[in-house]
C-alpha cells in the first residue's frame, strides 16, 4: 500500500551514512526534513539537507515527541544506529521513558521500536517505511564485485544465511560469521562490527560474514545495512566474504564499498 507523503518529513537519526543519505534524497525530492539527530557523528552532515536539527538523547521521550508535535510533523522515519547500552545505562531517560521500559517483558530490539512506533502514532505521528527515500540503496542478488566465492565459501554462506534467519526470528542479531561449516559468531547486543572482529578473530583468517533481514521483518525499523565500516572491520581482522540478504538490505555507498572489496580480495554478494 503506497502512502501519501507529506512535503514536511521527521527523520530519528542514529550514526552512520544512512540518515544523511534519506535527508539528501528527500531535499533532493522536494521535501523539507526536520531532524532530531540522537547522535554526534553525522550532525555537520546532516545540516547541510535538514532545514533544522535537534540534537537530543534517545531517553528524552517527552522532548523528542515535543518537537516533532511543534514541527507539525506528521511522518517521520527512523534511521541510523543506536546501539543498545543506553538501555543498560538508562542515562538521561526521562520518567515517561523508565516507566514505558518497564512495561515490556523484553528489551530485545522489536519490542522497544514498537513501543517508540506505538507512542509516537498515539501522538499522530505515522512511522514511515526505512526504505520510502532510499529504496535506490537495496541490492539485488548476484556478485557484486569482481571476485566470486568458493564452493566450499558458498557452503558457509547457505549454513549461515539458515543460521541468521533462525537468530533473527528470536530477535537476537541479523549477522553471524562462518568458517569451515562452524560458528565462529552470532551478533547480539554488541552490533555487526563487534560480532564480525569477535568471529574473525576466533577464525584467524578467511571467514564468512552473513547479514539478513528477521524473517518478519518490521520495514519500520532494523533493516539490514552495511558500509564501508563493514568491510574495513573485515580486512582489519582478515574476513574475506560478505554476503547479504538480496532486496532486503541497503548497501551504503555501494561504489566506495565495491571497490574497497575488490583492492582488498573480499568477496560481497547478495543471495
Amino acid at each position: 500500500m503506497s502512502v501519501m507523503l507529506e512535503s514536511k518529513q521527521g527523520l530519528i537519526a542514529g550514526d552512520g551514512t544512512l540518515p544523511v543519505k534519506m535527508a539528501q534524497y528527500a531535499k533532493e525530492n522536494g521535501f523539507e526534513v526536520v531532524c532530531i539527530s540522537l547522535a554526534s557523528d553525522n550532525v555537520k552532515q546532516l545540516k547541510k539537507y535538514c532545514s533544522k536539527v535537534y540534537s537530543c538523547h534517545p531517553g528524552e521521550i517527552n522532548r523528542i515527541e515535543k518537537i516533532l508535535k511543534e514541527e507539525e510533523i506528521k511522518q517521520a522515519t527512523f534511521l541510523g544506529k543506536v546501539h543498545k547500552r543506553v538501555l543498560l545505562q538508562l542515562y538521561k531517560f526521562d520518567a515517561r521513558a523508565i516507566e514505558l521500559l518497564k512495561s515490556i517483558k523484553r528489551l530485545n530490539d522489536d519490542e522497544v521500536m514498537l513501543l517508540i512506533v506505538r507512542e509516537f502514532e498515539k501522538a499522530g505521528i505515522k512511522v514511515l517505511d526505512q526504505t520510502i527515500f532510499i529504496k535506490n540503496l537495496m541490492i539485488p542478488a548476484g556478485v557484486l564485485g569482481k571476485h566470486k566465492p568458493t564452493p566450499e565459501q558458498l557452503e558457509d554462506v547457505n549454513y549461515g544465511f539458515w543460521l541468521a534467519k533462525e537468530m533473527g526470528g528470536v530477535d537476537v542479531g541479523q549477522s553471524v560469521v562462518i568458517k569451515d561449516k562452524m560458528i565462529m559468531a552470532v551478533e547480539a547486543i554488541e552490533g555487526t562490527d563487534a560480532c564480525i572482529k569477535r568471529g574473525a578473530k576466533l577464525a584467524k583468517k578467511n571467514a564468512s560474514v552473513i547479514k539478513v533481514s528477521k524473517p518478519k521483518q518490521d520495514k519500520r525499523f532494523d533493516i539490514p545495512a552495511v558500509g564501508l565500516r563493514t568491510l574495513k572491520t573485515m580486512k582489519r581482522y582478515k574476513a574475506d566474504l560478505l554476503a547479504v540478504e538480496a532486496n532486503e538490505t541497503i548497501i551504503v555507498d555501494q561504489e566506495k564499498v565495491i571497490k574497497f572489496a575488490d583492492d582488498n580480495n573480499i568477496v560481497i554478494m547478495a543471495v
